[in-house]
């Protein structure tokens, strides 16, 4: 009796979604996600090949790892292969450099005929050898004996195992994929009166992995996770959106040092797409509005004959997140701020970053620069006072800055100064604060149409 053939490969099981019973994937924010696809599958004892389809083009194969739910069918896995050489014309073309096709052409009377032509080469055209000549280009179609084995329709992780035993079981395929990503995006409607908003969050999902994810559970992961190797940023995309109806939020807990935000329901996330799912919904938030001008400590470290030098007031407004509808860990993205005209219509008055947000953290965000507060300021004296070195001198500097308000109303605006070294003030028209080491700030009311002076001298040792 002749020995078996051991080299003999088993046949090649499709797995495809038919299989499947339940989808999962967790997406970070930097371009990452893992992604977890349970599929019922029958093995046989021994070895068996699984093609397992509709994996992401942009798996790491390097991260698969595949098991049986239960545990009554113990596998051991011999190999893998990503294949991600996709059916297309020009690459069914490539396999067939050095074999032979038919070349069919057809007359205007319809009548057929067929000649065989070998593949010379496929990279700009084509180039076929017949049995008398050499031709580039095709007059005709070609026609292909059999599809290369190699050669898939869509992205094909194929797995190579060994079991134990014969059975049907649930298999868990996990891996990290790149292509997909998340962020926030926040949109706050101002009240009349600029006091409150009302702040909607979205979750924009952005999907260019290469195959779609149907009937998902989403969970999505905030916080920078440390990866060796970085992928690339993916690009997100948004579309403007005004305050949506209530609707079942994401539930929030706490993962190690992230936090992780679980959509309420399955959903579909196609290939090449931007979803959006309703994050949080918060009416009459409490806001403060700040007119800031803000100095940089280069104006103290020497003389200058500049004049008069015209300085941005910016608006800010800043919220405190807690309580009420608040009071959860923001993702980072995009605040985008309206207000409403007197009659009635939003108008987008500015947008800003923001980073992740603990609860009960005060998130502030610049909408801007003021049109109707202005500022300038000069240096009006500098005065050396000892040393001899860059490093090691004392000196005083005087300051003069003007502020105007244009509006109808009087406003108040915080000039905060940073100042280098050891410092101290020891003349000024209006009382500062010492906020920090190198902080001074003044709150400056600012009549409605008019003008206000504000001085100071400042000793400094660096």
């Amino acid at each position: 009796m002749a020995a078996a053939d051991t080299n003999v490969k088993p046949q090649e099981q499709r797995i495809d979604d038919s299989a499947q019973r339940a989808l999962a994937v967790t997406i970070y924010n930097e371009d990452l996600a893992l992604v977890k696809d349970l599929r019922a599958l029958t093995l046989t004892q021994g070895e068996n090949r699984l093609a397992w389809r509709s994996v992401s083009a942009q798996i790491r194969p390097e991260t698969a790892l595949l098991s049986e739910t239960s545990g009554a069918l113990p596998i051991g896995l011999l190999e893998q292969n990503f294949d991600f050489d996709l059916l297309t014309p020009t690459s069914l073309l490539k396999k067939y450099l050095g074999r032979k096709v038919q070349v069919i052409r057809a007359n205007d009377a319809g009548e057929r005929t067929t000649e065989d032509a070998t593949v010379l080469a496929a990279n700009d055209g084509v180039v076929l050898r017949y049995a008398d000549r050499i031709e580039t280009g095709v007059v005709g179609h070609l026609a292909f004996p059999d599809l290369p084995a190699d050669l898939r329709d869509q992205p094909t992780l194929v797995l190579h195992l060994e079991s134990e035993k014969a059975g049907s079981g649930n298999f868990e395929l996990s891996y990290l994929t790149g292509g997909l990503g998340w962020r926030a995006d926040y949109v706050a409607d101002l009240a009349a009166d600029g006091k409150s908003m009302d702040l909607s969050g979205w979750v924009t999902l952005t999907n260019a992995s290469g195959v779609a994810y149907r009937r998902a559970q989403v969970q999505l992961v905030a916080g920078e996770v440390n990866q060796v190797q970085p992928l690339p940023q993916a690009r997100m995309m948004r579309a403007d959106m005004a305050m949506a109806a209530p609707a079942p939020m994401p539930q929030e807990e706490a993962l190690d040092q992230y936090h992780l935000y679980t959509l309420p329901r399955p959903t579909d996330i196609g290939n090449n797409q931007t979803k959006q799912v309703a994050l949080l919904s918060a009416p009459l938030v409490p806001v403060t509005r700040e007119l800031l001008v803000r100095g940089q400590p280069y104006f103290y470290q020497a003389q200058s004959s500049d004049g008069w030098t015209k300085l941005a007031v910016a608006s800010t407004m800043g919220f405190l997140n807690k309580g009420g509808s608040l009071g959860i860990p923001l993702p980072k993205g995009v605040v985008r701020v309206y207000s409403k005209d007197s009659r009635g219509n939003a108008q987008f008055i500015g947008e800003d970053a923001i980073d992740h947000t603990p609860k009960n953290e005060t998130v502030t965000l610049k909408l801007g620069e003021s049109f109707d507060v202005t500022a300038r300021r000069k240096q009006t004296e500098f005065n050396k006072l000892s040393g001899t070195g860059p490093y090691n001198y004392a000196y005083e500097a005087s300051f003069a800055m003007e502020l105007k308000n244009a509006k109808s109303d009087p406003v108040t605006v915080k000039v905060l100064e940073e100042i280098p070294g050891d410092w101290k003030i020891v003349q000024e028209s209006q009382p500062h604060t010492k906020e920090a080491s190198n902080l001074a700030s003044w709150q400056v009311q600012v009549p409605a149409e008019g003008a206000v002076s504000l001085t100071w001298r400042t000793q400094v040792r660096r």
